[in-house]
């Protein structure tokens, strides 16, 4: 008996899975290079923003750990001067209703004593008023007489090492040094995540990928449990 002819659509039945299977792999690997371009922009951006701060930290990290045995030699700068009879007057006012140094007082102070004292602070004594002007490594404060218009102004300057542990710890550094602080800690966020996104792309080629990722996990967390106290 005569067999009946193959159907012609069987061919094609069997190569479609196939071929929806190639389109997959292809749309799966189009999307793995397009997460890497993007991941690897990322990293490179956040670790040129990051570049400086990070040394900077890095080092000032070291510094701050061995902070006792660094020797530092402190450096006092004084000043005096006299407040003009009109700009005391004008101080004398302020003061009996402890309100901020006058402006005329605070450029007083900066043309002639080379002083920059902040718009508010001012701390009253009978008699008497005084501004702290503490700086990344140093501290001091102007005083100065409400009735002899006596100014003294000192300054302990603590060198290099310690303006650069202040910056590290934003001590005294102002609000431009604190938005500073906030978007290196962003970038840094940034270079670390992209960084675990890359190392997740490629830990297939290198099988030591997790395990010291691992050990960068647990080495700092065994010494916390068991050698911190």
């Amino acid at each position: 008996m005569a067999q009946p002819p193959l159907s012609s659509t069987a061919a094609p039945d069997v190569a479609a899975p196939a071929a929806a299977e190639r389109l997959r792999a292809k749309k799966r690997a189009q999307a793995r290079a397009t997460l890497l371009r993007q991941t690897l922009r990322w990293h490179w951006i956040s670790a040129a923003i990051c570049l400086v701060g990070m040394f900077l930290f890095a080092v000032t990290g070291i510094t701050l750990n061995h902070a006792g045995q660094i020797p530092a030699t402190p450096k006092t700068i004084a000043r005096e001067g006299v407040l003009p009879e009109g700009l005391r007057a004008e101080l004398r006012r302020v003061e009996a209703r402890s309100g901020q140094l006058p402006p005329a007082t605070r450029d007083w102070l900066r043309k002639e004593m080379k002083i920059r004292v902040p718009d508010d602070g001012v701390e009253w004594a009978p008699g008497e008023a005084y501004v702290a002007l503490p700086g990344p490594g140093s501290d001091g404060g102007v005083t100065i007489d409400t009735a002899t218009g006596d100014v003294a102004f000192e300054q302990t300057r603590r060198g290099a090492v310690a303006y650069l542990n202040d910056l590290h710890k934003g001590r005294n550094t102002g609000p431009a040094w604190a938005w500073f602080i906030d978007i290196f800690a962003v970038a840094c966020v940034v270079f670390c995540l992209t960084g675990l996104v890359l190392l997740q792309l490629h830990s297939k080629a290198r099988p030591s990928t997790w395990p010291l990722v691992g050990a960068g996990l647990l080495i700092p967390l065994l010494l916390a449990i068991f050698l911190i106290h």
